[in-house]
């Protein structure tokens, strides 16, 4: 399979094949500079795959390090993909460009999942996360903020940015079910993911920084998705070389998404 669009190429691997009832995860990885985490994380996720399906994208947005090369290296028979960037365009970016090849291959029962390429999330809640789309969830968030949820190992200023964003956004806007907004690591059925892709087009996305994930899910919120959280204990403490998130430039994101959401119109049609 080929996939070639602004800049874009696609490379294949092939397939795992496994048995299990339900569809298959497609997990998307959004990576700048990840050459030291992405063994790990790689061989984590293949010991995933070893009971579920699953397909990997990993988009390499514009790294100057061998992101994209230890990625199509690949680990065993984990079915890896990668999406290049010939330039750095963003995170925002780079999660659509994973969400729209993931979704050319996506099936009526399979999940998106996006994670970080930091190696500071646990596959094993892929398998949580499997189990609540199949019990009628669209929307499966890992949180910091529920109940067995650990964000003890990330730098304060960053806890503080995240658990400020989230007290913001649930009293601000009208979001059933949802504790971390600004969590990275989350599974979406993929059919609800078509739905909003087909609505919005290159505009599902538009934020660049780390707020196009509450983005994302502030357009899907038409959708009327049922959204349900899983306790994610985040593991700081596994990541290699310096945070990308710059605090500052990230909350007047934060700020500048909730008030063009106060005033941007509801979508014009059902969707």
């Amino acid at each position: 399979m080929a996939f070639e669009e602004a800049g874009l190429a696609t490379r294949t691997k092939p397939d795992r094949p496994t048995v299990r009832t339900s569809g298959r995860a497609h997990v998307v990885l959004p990576a700048f500079n990840e050459e030291a985490s992405l063994p790990s994380l790689l061989g984590r996720l293949a010991e995933v795959a070893l009971t579920e399906r699953i397909t990997v994208w990993v988009v390499d947005d514009g790294s100057a390090d061998r992101t994209a090369s230890v990625a199509e290296a690949g680990f065993g028979g984990l079915d890896v993909r990668v999406v290049r960037h010939l330039v750095n365009l963003g995170l925002g970016r780079a999660v659509l460009s994973g969400l729209r090849a993931a979704l050319e291959e996506s099936g009526p029962d399979d999940i998106v999942v996006v994670m970080d390429a930091d190696d500071t999330h646990d596959p094993g809640l892929i398998r949580l996360l499997q189990a609540e789309i199949t019990a009628g969830a669209d929307v499966a968030i890992c949180s910091r903020f529920v109940p067995g949820g650990d964000d003890r190992t990330a730098p304060f200023g960053r806890r503080m940015l995240s658990r400020g964003a989230a007290q913001l956004f649930h009293r601000a806007l009208d979001v059933d079910g949802v504790r971390d907004f600004t969590s990275g690591y989350r599974a979406y059925r993929a059919s609800l993911l078509a739905r909003a892709s087909a609505h919005w087009g290159e505009r599902l996305i538009e934020e660049q920084g780390f707020a196009c994930m509450v983005e994302l899910l502030l357009k899907l919120r038409h959708c009327r998705p049922v959204i349900t959280e899983v306790p994610l204990a985040l593991r700081y403490d596994r990541k290699q070389g310096p945070s990308k998130l710059k605090l500052r430039r990230t909350l007047v994101q934060y700020l500048k998404l909730l008030a063009r959401d106060r005033l941007s119109p509801a979508p014009y049609r059902k969707l």
